[in-house]
């Protein structure tokens, strides 16, 4: 790959976009940064229980745009879409990566209790059934436990971040027997530091795992013998 690499950060809410961003800027700044909204996708996701086909094939197809845009590679960043994302990743000829992929391979390494907490109450679901495939790949014991937290993102959504980070530190200081803590929506990891100062467990947020899991795949994906 000659030139810098393009990356696709598609977003179902716009509360995801400046955590990502900001990881991004950080630590991979001379990443050229694609920004793809459907902010249907999160307004049609509630509510619903499996993933309905439609939406299914809107993720898909979200992804094939992101191809003819000529990504290098492709971040979804809602966690409600897990299994879609799946399907558009194995017909992809560029690395495509759910959200918290990368989050939940950091989190074996601290023991087999693992909670998970959720602002978005759909995602939930194919979190933990990602979760237990990750573990179930890894012959790991590791247990997963997802909390809902009410409030918090109407509060991060009508830009209230002190009370949606105070909602989360609140539920993570009630979790106790844990080994570590997950952050599960990109638009939680503002709360990182409050979530710390109440718990002493570990707690982990995606968007920095997610970065870097990408830039390792993409860049190992660009040397083969055809430069970009």
């Amino acid at each position: 790959m000659t030139h810098p690499p393009r990356i696709a950060l598609i977003h179902a809410t716009r509360v995801a976009m400046a955590p990502i961003e900001d990881a991004a800027r950080r630590l991979w700044p001379d990443a050229n940064l694609m920004t793809i909204l459907e902010e249907g996708l999160s307004m049609d996701r509630q509510g619903t229980g499996d993933l309905p086909l439609a939406l299914w094939d809107r993720i898909v197809g979200l992804a094939r745009y992101a191809e003819g845009a000529r990504a290098d590679g492709i971040l979804f960043t809602c966690s409600a879409f897990g299994p879609a994302i799946e399907d558009a990743a194995d017909n992809s000829p560029v690395p495509v990566m759910k959200p918290n992929e990368a989050m939940f391979d950091a989190a074996f390494s601290h023991g087999d209790r693992v909670a998970l907490i959720t602002t978005f109450a759909p995602a939930a679901a194919s979190m933990e059934a990602e979760f237990r495939a990750a573990a179930a790949q890894r012959g790991s014991a590791a247990r997963i436990t997802s909390v809902f937290c009410p409030g918090a993102l109407a509060a991060k959504r009508a830009g209230d971040d002190a009370t949606h980070d105070d909602l989360i530190a609140r539920m993570a200081a009630d979790l106790d027997g844990f080994d570590v803590i997950l952050l599960g929506q990109f638009s939680m990891a503002g709360a990182v530091d409050a979530v710390r100062a109440a718990t002493t467990t570990p707690v982990l947020t995606s968007p920095d795992a997610a970065i870097n899991a990408l830039r390792r795949r993409v860049e190992h994906a660009g040397k083969g013998p055809t430069p970009c």
